[in-house]
């Protein structure tokens, strides 16, 4: 091999790796136990329930399919309890335009992440009652998400903070509600919305991460 070549790859693959290593690293919590990891090539596991819309796994990709009588977003829940979460995917919207993550106490929603192909908000629930009142948005950020592109997202709760990172972008936000007690979480998306690589872990909290 030439040896100004060799001298060019030695170089470049190091900060390759070392840019997928700060793609996947922690935002508030070390990774613990997996909750769920499903591969979209059989049925979904028991943990996960399509409560709107339908979720069709096949070749290791969930599509997504409205249901106009129901009225509402297609939703699929997953049961985790109250531990801190690392939840991590790709999406990718074809022709909608909306994908959101968020996580519920048993009594209502707690707070969200809603993906828009124009921004990202990071928003807690205590003031949103359906059809009246809308979410309280804590932090936004521009994004420019094409339609056929796959998007990669990390989303991360402890305590009372949440953060992420889309495509290398991280936005962060706090707020007393968002520390209520979690008994599931949930992906909401648009009709032909498509996602996969779905990871869900238990967390424990970097120090100083959570409260």
């Amino acid at each position: 091999m030439n040896p100004i070549l060799a001298c060019f790859l030695a170089i470049i693959f190091p900060c390759a790796a070392s840019l997928h290593a700060d793609d996947d690293a922690p935002l508030l919590n070390e990774p613990g136990k997996v909750i769920s990891q499903p591969d979209f090539k059989q049925p979904l596991g028991s943990e996960w329930t399509a409560s709107k819309g339908k979720w069709e796994p096949a070749d290791g990709v969930v599509t997504v399919t409205d249901i106009p009588e129901q009225k509402h977003i297609p939703v699929l829940h997953l049961a985790t309890g109250p531990a801190p979460i690392i939840f991590e995917c790709e999406f990718r919207y074809n022709s909608g335009k909306a994908f959101l993550v968020g996580f519920d106490s048993a009594a209502k929603h707690c707070g969200r992440v809603v993906i828009n192909p124009k921004k990202v908000t990071l928003c807690e629930d205590s003031t949103e009652v359906k059809g009246k009142t809308p979410s309280h948005v804590l932090a936004e950020m521009p994004v420019d998400l094409k339609p056929d592109e796959w998007q990669k997202l990390r989303v991360e709760y402890a305590g009372e903070k949440l953060a992420i990172r889309l495509n290398g972008q991280e936005l962060r936000a706090e707020h007393p509600f968002l520390g209520t007690p979690k008994a599931r979480w949930w992906m909401a998306a648009a009709s032909t919305d498509q996602v996969r690589n779905v990871k869900v872990t238990e967390g424990e909290p970097l120090k100083g991460s959570g409260k």
